[in-house]
């Protein structure tokens, strides 16, 4: 028997669903992901001291300052001048003193140059100070095989109240 087909019918449509502008939007996305991750990192070489604590979680946007090996400061990866360490950190944290400062210290640093600057920022206001260290390595172990940088559990500054 012959099927007459009517004005008012389609043929058969194509059901299925056309990926190829997802895939277009997920490479673009990929692509942007890749080339602004590497910006989010701190690139002053400082050498760090390891730890084997279970890393804390990081912030967004956290506040790094580095006491580096000759003793001097850098925050984020601009160098300050330690006169000017508290109005650089006013800037960076809008302000908010209640904000996390991250430091890190290069493994030469003596204890004493750490305590001063940890002192400098509980002057100027910052008591929430986590020290950054390198997870999972072992004192003395070769400096190219460390690990990525992590975030201990927060320890205050001197003299703050928990």
């Amino acid at each position: 028997m012959i099927h007459i087909r009517h004005a008012d019918e389609n043929p058969h449509e194509a059901s299925e669903i056309n990926v190829t502008p997802f895939i277009d939007v997920m490479l673009v996305l990929l692509v942007i992901f890749m080339v602004t991750a590497p910006l989010t990192t701190v690139n002053v070489p400082v050498d760090l001291p390891s730890s084997t604590e279970k890393p804390a979680p990081r912030p967004d946007d956290p506040v790094f300052l580095t006491v580096k090996a000759d003793h001097g400061l850098a925050l984020g990866e601009d160098d300050i001048a330690a006169d000017a360490m508290p109005a650089a950190l006013a800037t960076a944290t809008k302000g908010n003193k209640d904000e996390r400062i991250f430091l890190r210290a290069d493994r030469t640093v003596d204890y004493g140059t750490l305590m001063g600057v940890m002192d400098k920022l509980r002057a100027a206001g910052y008591l929430k100070v986590a020290l950054v260290n390198l997870q999972g390595q072992e004192e003395g172990g070769a400096a190219g095989t460390a690990p990525a940088a992590t975030v201990p559990a927060a320890v205050p500054a001197p003299g703050a109240t928990p």
